[in-house]
């Protein structure tokens, strides 16, 4: 896949009262890449992809996203422009069914939103065989792959996402770990945070460490997950 840069971000800071939650931080993104955001628990992750989808307050000398500056655009509009999001927590419909949990995103005609929603199902063939079943009688891993079905049902060019295998048994995890390497197989750049970093690592093609907000390590993944002492002491905050 190409290494061109989808997703450009650069000297991206996020403060809350003062305290500077991410600090100038800069990372790329190619297409058919898989980039592992990582670190401790409060080192910045979430704040870093909230940031970068508009949820967050932020300041950045570039936001750049398939050539188009994303850096003064409000959150909508940077979806509209193809970036994805699926932040922790899932956060279904859960009162609506899987199909309608899909195509309430879609813009457009019936026959193209159907079209969009079977396209969603036969990428997750566990979905389709619950396609009518309301969301809130999923499994945590059907939810977290409903989750993704509802970002990617859009076509985004670059999708974040936020502890993607957060409380789901391991056989699940693994599944769902499995599905976004074929996602980014497809040319999707994907940026993913996440607290379970073995896992994380054994699908990236990169790996950026925050600590206390900034980038700590980077570089490519295998030779981060290599770096067992340095990663560790990391992570452990």
């Amino acid at each position: 896949m190409s290494e061109t840069p989808v997703l450009e971000i650069e000297g991206l800071s996020v403060a809350y009262g003062g305290a500077r939650a991410v600090d100038d931080v800069s990372l790329a993104v190619g297409g058919g890449r898989i980039v592992a955001l990582l670190g401790a628990n409060g080192a910045g992750k979430s704040s870093l992809l909230r940031a970068v989808i508009g949820l967050a307050p932020a300041v950045m000398r570039r936001l750049v996203l398939g050539g188009i500056d994303l850096a003064a655009l409000p959150s909508e509009r940077r979806a509209d422009a193809g970036l994805g999001y699926v932040p922790e927590g899932r956060r279904v419909f859960a009162g609506l069914t899987v199909r309608e949990n899909i195509e309430v995103v879609i813009d457009g005609a019936a026959g193209l939103r159907q079209a969009r929603v079977a396209d969603m199902l036969a990428l997750f063939p566990d979905l389709a065989e619950k396609a009518d079943e309301r969301a809130w009688r999923l499994s945590g891993g059907q939810q977290q792959m409903l989750a993704v079905a509802r970002a990617l049902v859009r076509r985004p060019r670059a999708l974040l996402l936020d502890e993607p295998s957060l409380g789901l048994a391991p056989r699940i995890a693994s599944e769902v770990f499995r599905r976004l390497r074929a996602i980014a197989d497809e040319g999707v750049a994907v940026l993913l945070a996440e607290q379970n970093a073995a896992r994380a690592l054994s699908i990236a093609d990169e790996a950026v460490v925050l600590a206390h907000g900034k980038v700590a390590l980077a570089g490519v993944a295998s030779q981060v997950a290599a770096d067992d002492a340095t990663l560790m002491t990391l992570l452990a905050g």
